[in-house]
């Protein structure tokens, strides 16, 4: 089989690769040759090609049997130096994925619940604080609910710098590094609340809070192939 029927060329994956893998390197490469990207690669046939590799690889029934015919028009005896390569990527490919699993678990997943903890609790919070928010009681639970998301926040951030994002996750960390920005910021601004009542740090916070679960959804979104 010419290299040009090699799909796993075509998308510039190997043919261990998960299908999050696949999925991957296909929006990439479509992004990268659609002649509407305004780019200098842009390529229509480069596209055709890409999209009927995506088509055989993507589906599980069509991927067994593409892999069968593929291994049949292989050359028997490959040369050395090829089965080299192809044992140096598998090793390298099988390192990558073991980074990002430890990321996830040690770090990504941690943040998570505790910024989970953190933004789903707001707007109760504000509902009962809005049944008079200047009855001492209410002001001090407030407080005291501002005063845990900071130590949850404090526990995040310590977490999410305790290990290095590997560079195949780095616009997912760069969402998250963002959105403990943006709530470390808002619980800043509804701290100020009890210092003189004014209810426009409650709306900027509150708002800050909403930005802040928008990139907590955005980073859950760009790891969800890696689940």
């Amino acid at each position: 089989m010419a290299d040009f029927n090699n799909y796993y060329h075509t998308l510039q994956v190997l043919p261990n690769a998960t299908s999050g893998e696949i999925k991957q390197a296909y929006r990439r490469l479509v992004k990268q040759f659609h002649p509407d990207s305004n780019q200098a690669e842009a390529d229509s046939e480069q596209i055709i090609r890409i999209n009927a590799a995506y088509e055989i690889l993507k589906d599980t029934a069509n991927r067994r049997s593409y892999d069968r015919q593929l291994n049949a028009s292989k050359v028997q005896n490959p040369p050395a130096s090829s089965i080299k390569r192809d044992s140096t990527s598998r090793k390298r490919g099988r390192a990558a994925d073991e980074q990002v699993q430890t990321w996830l678990q040690q770090v990504y997943q941690p943040v998570t619940r505790l910024l989970d903890s953190i933004l789903n609790s707001l707007d109760e919070q504000i509902d009962e604080l809005a049944a008079d928010p200047f009855d001492d009681q209410l002001l001090e639970g407030f407080q005291d609910y501002l005063k845990n998301c900071r130590d949850f926040l404090i526990e995040a951030q310590t977490i999410f710098r305790s290990m290095p994002n590997p560079p195949i996750v780095a616009s997912a960390a760069a969402h998250l590094y963002y959105c403990l920005n943006h709530l470390g910021d808002g619980l800043d601004e509804l701290n100020y609340f009890p210092l003189n009542y004014d209810e426009r740090y409650l709306h900027v916070g509150q708002e800050l809070f909403r930005i802040a679960a928008t990139l907590h959804e955005d980073v859950q979104s760009a790891l969800a192939d890696f689940a």
